[in-house]
């Protein structure tokens, strides 16, 4: 009788240490998969916070403060279709971008997220059907509260006007004669004379008819850069690989032409000039010190450190600050380094591996015979 309870309970504390080694796993698991796909968003966009203002912002004789905007500027999501798109991969990057962009609202508490175009990877070519669910999937990813306003700007994978900012379908700016491209010279040529009234450099019979604009200098927001001959002169941990800064641009391709750059900016003379398409950051110098900024993608696919712009903004001043989200570098590492883990649990369990207690009792015996 002794024997066959000495039995059973022999195999209840087998069961009960795979049970222990079961729970230890999964709790493993648990916080490893909290930590990567939730809490590392909490953290390190937590460090970011919205630039202050170098002079305070006074409205005209009265001395009241400006309303100062806070705006974000994020480029190049890229979200996979069902032609070039994995769903492994389309899954992955779409909830990293989804968790980030939720996180930085939530945290944040922007009044206004600008994207600055290829919105989708392949809207040029997708059927109806796919660009519907494609739109849908982007609408969930990038859901926000209503006082959050989403304005979007055409990038060449995709396919009005507030009172800060000038936001310019770059992609029609070909130079070609094409309708689109007609149509969109046109407004902008409109909108310069409505500028130039603002700014009272015509004559006020030629600005009898509409609403005018404010006196400031717009914040011009397109897809491509403006031209430049290449990166060489960017600088930053995420700006282009040294080895591609000196690759020279392609105009119409990498950048816009001269031509279109040079209409865009005699045109509008904005006071800061913000784009997307090259995936890297970058700030040029254009004509009278006119500052552009190449905001980097915002999807893990294109770069290992994505982020975005946070901007502070009166009708006269602005300052800027960027937003890094997690490396994925790290993230991968912390998986790796779990999974190790893990191994050593069960080799620890299955006798293969001492535990760390046990080796180091054995290794302070060795010592004291010694």
């Amino acid at each position: 009788m002794a024997t066959i309870r000495l039995g059973f309970g022999r195999q209840n504390f087998r069961l009960f240490k795979r049970s222990f080694l079961l729970l230890k796993l999964i709790a493993v698991v648990f916080a490893v998969l909290l930590f990567c796909e939730f809490l590392i968003y909490y953290l390190v966009i937590f460090r970011c916070n919205w630039p202050e203002l170098k002079t305070p912002a006074y409205d005209g004789e009265q001395e009241t403060l400006k309303p100062v905007l806070k705006a974000m500027f994020l480029a190049d999501t890229h979200l996979l279709g069902e032609v070039r798109g994995h769903w492994l991969d389309k899954l992955r990057r779409e909830w990293q971008m989804e968790r980030a962009f939720q996180t930085a609202l939530w945290l944040l508490q922007p009044e206004v997220v600008f994207i600055l175009g290829d919105i989708f990877d392949e809207g040029k070519w997708s059927s109806s059907q796919a660009w519907a669910d494609d739109v849908e999937r982007f609408q969930k990813m990038f859901r926000h509260p209503p006082h959050v306003q989403l304005k979007v700007v055409v990038g060449n994978h995709d396919i009005g006007f507030h009172y800060h900012f000038v936001m310019v379908n770059s992609v029609a700016l070909e130079g070609d004669g094409c309708n689109i491209c007609s149509e969109a010279e046109a407004e902008l040529i409109d909108i310069s004379h409505k500028l130039n009234c603002s700014r009272e450099e015509l004559h006020s019979s030629q600005c009898a008819d509409g609403q005018p604009l404010p006196r400031s200098a717009p914040v011009l927001l397109q897809h491509f850069p403006l031209y430049r001959r290449s990166d060489a002169n960017c600088t930053g941990e995420d700006a282009a690989p040294p080895e591609e800064r000196g690759t020279l641009f392609k105009e119409r391709y990498d950048v816009l032409s001269r031509e279109a750059s040079q209409k865009l900016l005699w045109w509008l003379r904005p006071r800061l000039v913000l784009s997307g398409h090259t995936h890297s950051a970058c700030e040029v110098l254009h004509g009278a010190g006119i500052s552009e900024i190449s905001v980097p993608s915002f999807s893990w696919r294109n770069r290992n450190n994505p982020s975005f712009i946070m901007g502070s903004m009166t009708s006269t001043e602005y300052a800027l600050d960027k937003c890094y989200l997690p490396f994925e570098s790290t993230i991968l590492i912390t998986y790796c380094g779990a999974a190790g883990f893990l191994v050593v649990l069960i080799l620890i369990h299955s006798g293969f591996l001492d535990s760390p207690f046990i080796f180091g009792c054995q290794l302070l015996r060795k010592f004291k015979t010694v």
